[in-house]
């Protein structure tokens, strides 16, 4: 399956943004999703999964309230949802999918991945 992020850019602090991620070549109903980010000189970090159907979801500490993801897998689309934005969520996002239910935070565990879309949120 491909990964297509989208809806990354530059907002400023306590603002919104709602990043989009297309699925093509497969189904997006049979992978269990998630959204990490990088900042510069920073590991990838877990920001959030959600199961095949959609009525399971994890998140990340640092995003938790703030932060909701979401799929529709009739439009092969994943989704995240980002409100109360904050400098230091500031990084590159990406989506990406597996196969198994174990292990959601863990980006060695995931197969594919999308090529990532920037978000800046300014002070």
């Amino acid at each position: 399956v491909q990964l297509q992020a989208s809806g990354g850019g530059l907002v400023q602090a306590g603002g919104s943004l709602r990043l989009s991620c297309a699925a093509s070549g497969g189904t997006l109903g049979s992978y269990v999703m998630g959204w990490f980010r990088q900042a510069p000189g920073k590991e990838r970090e877990f920001v959030a999964a959600i199961s095949r159907g959609g009525v399971n979801t994890f998140y990340g500490d640092s995003v938790k309230g703030r932060f909701t993801i979401s799929r529709h897998n009739g439009k092969n689309t994943l989704y995240l949802q980002m409100n109360s934005l904050k400098p230091e969520d500031t990084a590159v996002y990406y989506c990406a999918s597996k196969s198994q239910r174990q292990d959601y935070n863990d980006p060695d565990r995931y197969d594919y991945w999308g090529q990532g879309t920037e978000v800046t949120v300014s002070s």
